[in-house]
């Protein structure tokens, strides 16, 4: 149940934390550490790695909660620990709900959680290019069947490939949902360490002028239906969507 006074006792907190120039340093630290030394790769949800921080878990569950939407996409598969978080999630708010998942690649390991996981009857999977036209349309016609979308991009880091999805993506999500882009803290590093990132990583050359924050920051010059709330963030401070929470508010 809704306690006001203890709501606003967080938001007191919440202030005083994301303002603390000490508490910001130390998390800003960590979120360098943790990126350096794939520090994500150690958590599971039911059982299936997910590559994220506990803390985004956490905070992609209260955006659930917020929005409950019926239709969450994302790009990017990896392992299908985030796929089978969404629809676990979901199957708490709704008895129809889906997730669908794009992936250049979806690797054996992850083909196989997705035909034997308890959660994953209700994922739709496509495999190539997240901004493929033939893929686009597919997932257009399917959202159509439902009431509130919500989008999560976590595929290729680079600035142009982020953008295009952004461009494309954002034409799912609904009014008052949420278009959450991943690995945007990284663009807060320092050149040499967003290098050392990429190679640690495998992901194809990116750098401080290119990477999924420069993608944002430009993608919301021109698009006014989106709005950046930071309230996620600066609850957290350790998180890898540093202004990476977008809402679409028209």
């Amino acid at each position: 149940m809704y306690d006001r006074k203890f709501d606003l006792e967080k938001k007191k907190i919440i202030k005083k934390n994301s303002s603390s120039k000490r508490f910001l340093k130390i998390t800003k630290e960590f979120n360098v550490e943790a990126s350096l030394n794939k520090y994500t790769y150690t958590f599971n949800w039911l059982g299936v790695p997910i590559i994220q921080y506990p803390q985004d878990i956490i905070l992609m569950q209260e955006v659930i909660n917020d929005v409950k939407p019926d239709l969450i996409i994302e790009t990017g598969i990896a392992r299908a620990g985030s796929l089978i978080f969404y629809s676990s999630i979901l199957s708490l708010i709704h008895k129809k709900h889906k997730v669908i998942g794009v992936d250049i690649d979806i690797r054996k390991h992850a083909r196989k959680v997705l035909k034997k996981h308890k959660f994953a009857k209700n994922i739709i999977t496509f495999q190539g290019p997240s901004n493929d036209e033939k893929i686009l349309n597919k997932i257009k016609k399917i959202s159509k069947n439902y009431n509130k979308v919500l989008v999560c991009l976590d595929s290729d880091h680079t600035h142009d490939h982020v953008l295009k999805e952004l461009e494309n993506y954002s034409n799912f999500v609904s009014k008052n949902s949420y278009l959450v882009v991943f690995d945007t803290t990284q663009g807060t590093f320092k050149n040499s360490t967003i290098n050392k990132i990429s190679k640690i990583y495998k992901y194809k050359p990116w750098g401080k002028a290119s990477n999924p924050l420069t993608a944002v920051y430009q993608f919301l010059k021109k698009n006014k239906n989106f709005k950046v709330n930071n309230n996620f963030f600066n609850k957290s401070l350790v998180s890898n969507c540093y202004s990476g929470f977008l809402k679409r508010i028209k």
